[in-house]
């Protein structure tokens, strides 16, 4: 089974979520002598009043790693950041060991890399593969009414991504644990994009989960309006003519379409090139 056309708008969805040239004027972030992250200049200069921070044209340098939230709370006080008392772990590698906290909503300010999770909810059946699609709550803060993965969110600070995987697929979708935990995984996908937020430098854990007919999702948390089983190439050619799925999520069904041969040869290594820039 083949998509007769032309990739390009996958390919659209690829370059969008990697439009960011780093630094493209931005400041390195570092903890200690460990770059974590990239700042704006004028973020730098609201920073350089704060306590255990350093700032110069070599970069921000923050000497504490505990006042980081602290810090964060004086930038939602000065109505710079949205708080969303979620916290996450900041890492120099993703192997290497936490060294702060900080919360979710102050991510991209400082372009901090993120770890999140997504699940492609697969049914087989005779006429091939469906896929369950669930339309986020309108009054989500971020890409309020798309289409998004039956399962996805980001890493909090302590959690692993299998952790986070059934915790989020208890509340986003009434899924029990002993079927979350069967779900494996596939890959792993980076981009870094600069948004309305700023500087959003994501690595999303990718998995397979295949699912019995008979299960049925229901939201537990209020994230998700609405699930849909649509079968995978309703699905590819959503993603290639529309921009109805949330941003990030095209490129983990992109890889998915691909690993499932919905796309020529030729297609296949152009797309899989694109899906891994050089960093």
């Amino acid at each position: 089974m083949h998509i007769e056309a032309e990739i390009s708008g996958f390919l659209r969805h690829i370059r969008a979520c990697n439009n960011a040239v780093l630094p493209g004027g931005r400041l390195p972030f570092s903890i200690g002598t460990q770059q974590v992250g990239w700042v704006q200049p004028a973020l730098a200069q609201v920073l350089a009043a704060f306590p255990y921070i350093t700032t110069g044209p070599e970069g921000v340098r923050l000497d504490d790693p505990a006042a980081l939230q602290t810090i964060v709370h004086g930038l939602v006080e000065r109505g710079l950041l949205r708080w969303r008392g979620e916290a996450f772990d900041v890492r120099a590698h993703p192997d290497g060991a936490a060294i702060a906290q900080i919360d979710r909503g102050a991510l991209p300010a400082f372009g901090v890399e993120a770890v999140g999770v997504h699940v492609n909810g697969l049914v087989e059946r005779v006429d091939g593969p469906y896929l369950w699609v669930a339309r986020r709550a309108v009054d989500k803060a971020l890409d309020p009414g798309k289409l998004d993965h039956l399962v996805a969110g980001g890493v909090p600070a302590g959690l692993t991504a299998e952790q986070t995987l059934v915790k989020e697929a208890a509340e986003e979708a009434g899924m029990p644990p002993e079927l979350a935990r069967q779900a494996v995984h596939v890959g792993v996908i980076r981009y870094t994009m600069a948004r309305e937020e700023g500087l959003r430098r994501d690595l999303l854990q990718c998995y397979d989960l295949i699912l019995p007919e008979a299960f049925r999702p229901f939201p537990h948390d209020g994230e998700v309006a609405a699930f849909y089983l649509w079968p995978l190439p309703r699905v590819a050619e959503a993603v290639r003519t529309t921009e109805t799925f949330k941003f990030n999520v095209n490129l983990v069904l992109i890889d998915l379409f691909l690993r499932r041969g919905l796309c020529g040869a030729d297609d296949m290594v152009k797309l899989r090139a694109a899906l891994s820039p050089a960093r």
